[in-house]
């Protein structure tokens, strides 16, 4: 006998319907978030292990925890192939559950991958990071604003000592004033606690033989490089570099008809993360690597900086990908590639 729950999972609330494949018979519940103790005390009784199916989201962390931690299987699906293959138009929470339990039963699931524990907690650790960077770099681009307004201008060197004291000397009104001071104060905060953070990547970089196989690519540091080992997982589930750049986003949509064909822009699916950091890694492969190099500069003549980027971007992307998938570094890659 196997126990399917479908469940239509949200913030405050979620609706189970849930049958065995003993007698078929299905069953549904509404339980509430605010007891806790409640929801644990039903999924314990349930047998294990259950076969709990949801929609992908953003705050059901602390559900699959919970699951994980009474031993039952969670499948998470694609929230909007789940809606395509829904028999009714009608859409209820009921209904929602229902349509996830039916897709689990005829094995029709659109199950996705779901990174472990450990790559989750290595990957809210990159986001938190980036976070702060994007804050500090607001700050630091309002403080310039000000120094502009007042008509200096040193750029990187603004936040240097001599130029905060040049920023502090200028006549600002009382209002500038205080944005420069509270702007300063939010830099000075957010610069050891980034470092902070920097200094907790090498424990997490040493035990792992991928990232430092990745770490051998020149372009590719340490952010990028945990990025593309936890957030692509096995590599054995991609059957070829096609199917990375899809799942990474870095893919070209395709708009075509008959004699007429059009490529446009990325997908921009998957992890904005590790795009946003393989575009930055590419800049410089670009040029460190005589390949790459030579990649950038054939579509700068045709397109921009920016789809050059991207297009070195997709290279590395894959590159990373072979020396994971065959367990070699990029020394190895490089022999291989002036044999063939």
């Amino acid at each position: 006998m196997a126990l399917y729950c479908g469940v239509d999972f949200h913030a405050r609330q979620q609706v189970i319907v849930w049958s065995n494949t003993d007698d078929g018979e299905i069953h549904h519940l509404k339980l509430w978030h605010d007891d806790l103790a409640k929801v644990k005390a039903f999924y314990a009784g349930l047998p294990r292990p259950a076969i709990v199916g949801l929609e992908a989201s953003g705050y059901s962390a602390w559900f699959e925890e919970l699951l994980f931690e009474l031993h039952h299987q969670v499948w998470i699906g694609n929230a909007a192939e789940i809606r395509k293959r829904a028999r009714s138009r009608q859409k209820t929470d009921r209904r929602d559950a229902e349509t996830i339990l039916d897709l689990l039963l005829k094995d029709e699931f659109p199950r996705i991958y779901r990174p472990s524990a450990a790559s989750r907690a290595v990957l809210q650790k990159l986001r938190y990071r980036h976070r702060l960077v994007q804050l500090r770099t607001k700050a630091r681009n309002h403080l310039h604003a000000l120094a502009l307004s007042a008509g200096l201008s040193m750029k990187a060197k603004l936040l240097s000592q001599a130029g905060r004291e040049k920023l502090q000397s200028l006549p600002l009104t009382e209002t500038q004033q205080q944005q420069r001071d509270e702007w300063l104060a939010l830099v000075d905060h957010l610069n050891p606690v980034i470092k902070r953070v920097d200094k907790e990547l090498p424990a997490l970089i040493e035990p792992d033989p991928r990232v430092q196989r990745v770490l051998t690519h020149p372009g590719i540091g340490p952010l990028t490089a945990l990025a593309l080992v936890h957030t692509l997982g096995p590599v054995e589930r991609f059957a070829n570099g096609r199917k990375v750049t899809a799942y990474v986003g870095l893919d070209p949509l395709e708009d075509s008809s008959g004699d007429y064909q059009r490529i446009g822009s990325i997908s921009k699916q998957g992890s904005k993360l590790l795009r946003f950091l393989l575009v930055e890694a590419a800049q410089t492969a670009a040029q460190r690597d005589p390949d790459l190099k030579r990649l950038y500069y054939r579509v700068l003549k045709r397109r921009d900086h920016a789809r050059a980027s991207v297009a070195v971007a997709r290279r590395l992307l894959v590159r990373a990908y072979i020396l994971l998938r065959d367990e070699i570094d990029y020394a190895e890659f490089r022999r291989r590639s002036c044999r063939s």
